[in-house]
């Protein structure tokens, strides 16, 4: 079973994966392939596919699938796979990570000391103690949020018609209902039709004035012109942002220069301990399939 890694894995995985064939990462060799691991970087579309007659197993490492043509790969009798479990904690963390700093002005705290800067009247905290987070989705990376943001007691909301029931959030009948309410929002959805540009003016008319979103889940969720204008007029306080559009986002992209844009390079994912749990996954999805 030739076996091709297209995408950044952890460092030991091509070792592990030696037993079930040759492995390599030279895309150049797509055409033997019967394995192809990715990542997000790669896109398995009908161009890609046409280069490797070979196929028979892609699997995606990480949440969700919307870089993968699932419905194509059915067509030609390809398994494509996804390792949804392994990420979940390395995802919430960072997203835990940007509703810690927002508040406590961590980020421009650093910032303005290392310009030397000592803005301790200014910068003025907020708590997130009894505050209300609103989860947009409820599956495995949201409820790690959930478990996190209960800890630092805030008051867990979430918003998913696939969900009946939750173990820590109280779950909510509507989008709408569910930031009308939330202090924060974070946003753990696959990319879909109904979830693209689902941050949009309108629903950011219903959130509360000075609400905090956090962007872990999908970037083309978003309208960027529209949370731009609206953290411009200070109707949106803060977003944290790991994904975009692409990665890197286009020059041009407005939320770049919006004010009060916490960012990171699509990080979330990127550990040391998830990489390793990916590759647990991946080598008994592997092994299953041989």
């Amino acid at each position: 079973m030739k076996i091709l890694i297209a995408d950044a894995f952890d460092a030991k995985l091509p070792e592990r994966l030696a037993a079930f064939g040759p492995v390599s990462n030279e895309m150049a060799l797509l055409e033997e392939a019967e394995v192809l691991l990715i990542r997000s970087k790669t896109t398995v579309n009908a161009d890609l596919i046409a280069k490797a007659p070979n196929l028979k197993l892609v699997i995606r490492g990480g949440v969700g699938m919307d870089n993968v043509d699932k419905k194509l790969c059915a067509e030609k009798g390809i398994k494509a796979v996804n390792t949804p479990k392994a990420s979940s904690v390395a995802v919430a963390e960072m997203a835990m990570a940007f509703m810690v700093a927002i508040p406590a002005r961590l980020i421009e705290g650093h910032v303005s000391m290392t310009e030397g800067k000592f803005l301790k009247s200014e910068l003025k905290r907020t708590e997130l103690f009894k505050k209300t987070l609103g989860l947009i989705g409820a599956g495995a990376i949201a409820t790690e949020v959930a478990r996190r943001a209960a800890a630092f007691g805030m008051k867990v909301m979430a918003f998913d018609p696939f969900v009946k029931e939750h173990p820590i959030a109280e779950l909510v009948p509507t989008l709408d209902a569910l930031v009308a309410e939330a202090d924060y929002i974070s946003m753990h959805t696959p990319l879909t039709d109904e979830t693209r540009g689902m941050i949009n003016a309108d629903l950011i008319t219903k959130m509360k004035d000075g609400v905090v979103i956090v962007n872990t889940g999908r970037g083309k969720c978003v309208v960027e012109n529209d949370l731009a204008e609206a953290l411009n007029k200070g109707k949106v306080r803060a977003y944290g942002a790991d994904v975009w559009f692409s990665d890197p986002p286009p020059a041009d992209c407005p939320l770049l220069k919006a004010p009060n844009v916490f960012m990171a390079p699509h990080l979330g994912a990127s550990t040391k301990e998830n990489l390793g749990r990916i590759g647990d996954e991946v080598v008994a999805i592997i092994t299953d399939f041989k």
